[in-house]
């Protein structure tokens, strides 16, 4: 039998105006994105339906809005079946409240944390993040490792066959992207971005989200979430805590992600929340399977 997995996108998804259409038109959106407001003590519903975008674009209010963008839409979908689940990135926390590993509420506020964390000590230890296309994982690591003389740089997220992030120091990114240029890389473009996330200039961050989840209530779950430090599913709690933790200093595995669920039977896949990124990185990653989104409430209906 074939299987459905829904997918939640991390942090660059996000627009003005998103989710504003959800809560206009459904209660339970209303109610969810209201309680997030309370639950924060800040008027994020607000910055997402109006901006301005600048605002919307710093992490700590980034991540939460993505966030809760995703979950409601998710439970809205609550009726549409599905077999498990993987986020990128910060998505993997909506993955995890969608298979009742973290209840909304909790999660929520651990996304805010997170947020103001990463933002933190990217103001603590500036560094920033390139995208690099067009070369092999092999080469990117050893590009990496040259580069490391400069300044701390790794690779940081796996997207797609040949896209592949960079993140670490300014003076590290840097020497790092031009290797990447000598090497014949077909594209390498510097990210807009307030830290180098997943890399060691996290550790800060880390360190505070650590308390955090320590602090948080989690459940043991039978449908699997992919994590990203590892491409593999994981059903137990303790598990699901350790691999949050890890994932502010470790590379995302997405393309391993999702070669790994196609080969546990996962053929059709659909993105819940803002935007159309991961549609797109399925699509380079194996362009055999089905893949859909779901952003705006007037998609909702053919789901169900």
């Amino acid at each position: 039998m074939s299987k459905r997995a829904l997918l939640f996108p991390g942090q660059g998804s996000q627009y003005v105006e998103m989710a504003k259409d959800l809560f206009e038109n459904s209660v339970e959106a209303k109610e969810m994105i209201k309680t997030a407001d309370n639950a924060l003590n800040v008027n994020l519903s607000h910055i997402m339906f109006y901006g301005p975008e600048e605002e919307l674009k710093q992490t700590e209010y980034t991540q939460p809005a993505i966030f809760l963008h995703s979950v409601v839409l998710a439970s809205i979908l609550r009726r549409l079946p599905f077999d498990g689940a993987a986020g990128h990135s910060l998505g993997e926390y909506s993955a995890l409240v969608a298979c009742g590993a973290v209840q909304f509420y909790d999660a929520v506020q651990l996304v805010r944390l997170r947020g103001l964390a990463m933002q933190g000590a990217g103001r603590e230890q500036p560094g920033t993040m390139a995208a690099v296309i067009g070369l092999e994982r092999s080469v990117v690591y050893d590009i990496c490792k040259e580069a490391s003389e400069e300044g701390v740089v790794q690779p940081a997220n796996f997207n797609s066959p040949g896209q592949i992030v960079i993140s670490g120091s300014i003076d590290g990114v840097t020497k790092a992207m031009e290797l990447a240029k000598a090497a014949k890389a077909r594209l390498v473009t510097m990210l807009p971005v307030s830290g180098a996330f997943h890399s060691p200039l996290m550790l800060s961050a880390q360190e505070k989200l650590s308390e955090a989840l320590d602090k948080t209530h989690f459940y043991d779950i039978k449908k699997p979430v992919y994590a990203n430090v590892t491409a593999a599913p994981e059903l137990k709690k303790e598990k699901i805590k350790e691999n949050l933790y890890r994932q502010l200093t470790a590379p995302v595995l997405w393309e391993d992600t999702i070669k790994n669920m196609i080969s546990d039977g996962f053929t059709e896949f659909v993105e819940v929340g803002p935007g159309k990124v991961l549609q797109g990185l399925v699509k380079r990653i194996d362009n055999s399977v089905a893949i859909s989104g779901i952003d705006k409430y007037s998609e909702i209906e053919k789901y169900l």
